[in-house]
């Protein structure tokens, strides 16, 4: 008997998931515990089981769409066995959800095709004949619910590949692109550039040229208005608009080629734009020429330094000359750019507007004599297993410290206090799209030689985009560390609910005083961020002297 495979929920915030990639395709054979698909949810990429044995008959959603929790995917069974009363059953009610929004939009459809009858495509459920492929708004993030498309690397006409990247999107985690994995004509773009969408909405449609896809947007499950706004001719007017729009920036390059081919992160692209660089001027570092963020911010225009030799020609002269020293005139131009907040910086801007604005936040900053540290750090290095870094040695002393200061390893709830009794410290780790949390779970327990290796683990994975919501989530305490950046002292906003957040500066090397003398020394300053409705200034006072009495005598830690 066939059986329904449905879209599950892999964590508690879960609503939708976006069908990254499919391991099978209709006709295949699969045993239980077989990776039928990638799915991506809450900042991760999961793979997908099967736990059913049977032949693949049904496949109900493409690569890169999006689907609620517990619609259909796909279905399974014998090879050769009718699957369509399984189908139905299991759709049934998702045709009784379809219709007030095929009720909705018959004026908007008569608009854009005056041809085509609304009425008539209402009835139709196969859709599977039609000879093209609705691309939509990918859920990238748990908190998303709407991207902004930021360019568009084709226009309505263009023949596009399986592979090719069709679009960046803007999300509230970072801008990302968009890939098709549909092989045809651009027949329609939903989303002009600086657009929103809403998750799930349709943004283009890939397929054979010239078919008719009206049938598509009538018939399309969780199509916001977005998608049907702007038609297929509108969309073609949008590509010389953009492309007059970027002849300015080009020129102050040098330049005046379409960059939008170029092969570039959709950050360097992104800073590039920002700063009126033509991408064509550009030489990529990456591999296959591919341009970089670093690319860009070492990159100088040729047309800037023919600027300035004018002047430098005219006070050469004058010397020459024997005439009176005269200040060259220099004509400047105010200028300015704006751009559209993105949804990563919204996010950014709530969460700590809550925290800064909601908990009362005072600090409490210590100096610390780290001679031992560095010494005692460089003794374990030649013996331990992996190098130990002065960040480890941090996160292990607090680890101990707050076994000593449960008020510190507390949460503020409201009408209550929680103190917890295990250590999880979260330690910001710095991407190139914003700053991700992950999180050493009983490190009170650990080893050095095991935080160490934990927290290399998940700096690796939070690079490559690849942490599981499960390694983000549970934090008691979280540790900001800006010393390799050479900052001298900083404060760092709390990371509710946590009710303290510990910022760690560089080592300096500075005089102190020892036995009357003066003598170098090696200082670290820390800083304290505490939420008064839980810890006062003492109790925050006296952690930093556990932390200091550790770190200036790291032998204490392993007792």
């Amino acid at each position: 008997m066939a059986e329904v495979v449905k879209m599950p929920k892999m964590s508690d915030t879960m609503t939708e998931g976006v069908l990254a990639k499919w391991h099978k395709k209709v006709g295949d054979k699969v045993k239980s515990g077989d990776v039928l698909a990638e799915i991506e949810t809450d900042k991760a990429t999961m793979d997908f089981e099967s736990y059913q044995d049977g032949t693949v008959l049904y496949i109900g959603v493409e690569e890169g769409n999006a689907v609620p929790v517990d619609a259909v995917i796909a279905i399974l069974g014998k090879e050769g066995e009718d699957y369509k009363a399984a189908l139905e059953g299991a759709a049934a009610p998702a045709k009784t959800e379809e219709k007030p929004v095929a009720e909705e939009k018959p004026a908007p459809a008569e608009d854009k095709k005056p041809a085509a009858a609304p009425a008539a495509a209402k009835p139709k459920v196969d859709l599977s004949s039609i000879p093209a492929a609705v691309i939509r708004m990918p859920l990238l993030s748990d908190t998303m619910t709407e991207g902004t498309i930021e360019k568009w690397y084709f226009k309505v006409g263009d023949k596009v590949k399986s592979d090719d990247a069709l679009a960046d999107v803007a999300t509230d985690k970072a801008t990302m692109e968009v890939v098709g994995y549909e092989e045809g004509t651009l027949l329609y773009i939903g989303v002009k550039e600086g657009e929103a969408a809403q998750v799930n909405g349709i943004i283009a449609i890939v397929g054979k040229e010239g078919t008719d896809i009206q049938p598509l947007l009538d018939n399309a499950d969780g199509a916001d208005g977005t998608a049907e706004e702007t038609p297929a001719a509108e969309a073609k007017e949008t590509a010389p608009a953009a492309t007059s729009d970027a002849a300015p920036t080009a020129v102050a390059t040098g330049s005046t080629e379409d960059d939008s081919r170029v092969k570039a992160s959709p950050l360097a692209r992104k800073i590039a734009k920002d700063k009126g660089i033509n991408l064509n001027d550009v030489k990529g570092s990456a591999d296959g020429g591919r341009i970089i963020k670093k690319d860009i911010e070492s990159f100088t225009p040729s047309a800037k330094p023919a600027e300035t030799a004018k002047p430098q020609e005219g006070t050469a002269a004058a010397p020459a000359e024997k005439a009176p020293v005269v200040l060259p005139t220099y004509t400047g131009e105010e200028k300015f750019t704006e751009r559209n907040v993105t949804q990563m910086r919204k996010a950014i801007s709530r969460r700590l507007s809550e925290s800064l604005f909601t908990a009362p936040h005072f600090y409490v900053t210590m100096s610390i004599d780290m001679d031992q540290a560095i010494a005692a750090r460089n003794k374990m290095n030649e013996v331990a297993p992996v190098k130990i870094s002065f960040n480890d040695f941090v996160l292990k002393a607090c680890a101990v410290a707050l076994k000593q200061h449960p008020a510190i390893n507390s949460s503020f709830l409201g009408d209550k206090i929680r103190t917890n009794e295990h250590v999880h410290i979260g330690v910001a780790v710095a991407v190139d799209e914003g700053l991700l949390v992950p999180v050493i779970k009983f490190a009170d327990g650990k080893s050095l030689s095991h935080i160490s290796t934990e927290v290399k683990e998940f700096a690796g994975k939070a690079k490559a985009k690849k942490l599981q919501p499960a390694e983000m989530e549970g934090s008691t305490f979280t540790i900001s560390n800006l010393g390799m950046f050479g900052v001298d002292e900083f404060t760092a906003i709390i990371n509710t609910p946590n009710a303290c957040i510990l910022a760690v500066s560089g080592i300096a090397q500075v005089p102190v005083v020892k036995n009357g003398a003066v003598v170098p020394g090696n200082v670290m300053k820390v800083t304290l961020s505490c939420d008064h409705r839980v810890v006062d200034g003492a109790t925050g006072a006296a952690f930093l002297q556990t932390l200091k009495s550790l770190l200036e005598e790291p032998v204490r830690m392993m007792i």
